[in-house]
């Protein structure tokens, strides 16, 4: 085994390990407790944030009082996909891209970008290390040479050839 499908082989078992989070993440959020509060934790992120953003969280809050409930079960089944196309290896780039996006989005409006920031502030919250681990998983498979590793994207390269630059980083 060369030192390169040693890469690729940890390149995947980090996206499998990651995507089963984003799995656990999704499944704990099937209950109506996060249905019913989903607007209450976008309204939570704007609290205590400084007034030159207080129009960014009016914005999405006013977005979110259309129908709380859609959006909460939108972020729910797009959580659920995202973490199967990375255990399963599908649409890697594009998947790696939405979920950089949708995490960015995550720690921007519902988290408050880890704000407010003061002495008593503890993290940044997680949004931000997803986005991170999003962009690593995008320039690790970008570096490997070799083939990826378990992914359903290797299958349909071989039989479609479109699916290239869907699948590859």
């Amino acid at each position: 085994m060369n030192q390169r499908f040693g890469l690729s082989q940890r390149v995947a078992t980090l996206r499998i390990v990651f995507g089963v989070i984003w799995l656990i993440d999704a499944g704990v959020k099937m209950n109506h407790v996060f249905v019913n509060e989903f607007k209450a934790d976008f309204t939570e992120g704007s609290a205590g944030q400084p007034g030159w953003l207080h129009w960014w969280f009016h914005f999405w809050t006013r977005v979110i009082d259309s129908s709380p409930s859609t959006f909460a079960y939108i972020t729910i089944v797009l959580e659920t996909l995202i973490g199967l196309a990375l255990v399963f290896g599908f649409a890697r780039r594009s998947t790696y891209l939405i979920g950089f996006i949708f995490s960015m989005a995550i720690w921007a409006i519902p988290e408050g970008f880890g704000g407010p920031y003061s002495m008593a502030s503890t993290d940044i919250a997680q949004g931000i290390i997803y986005a991170l681990v999003f962009a690593a998983l995008y320039g690790l498979d970008s570096v490997s040479t070799v083939k990826p590793a378990w992914t359903v994207d290797e299958k349909l390269e071989r039989r479609f050839s479109w699916w290239r630059p869907v699948a590859e980083p």
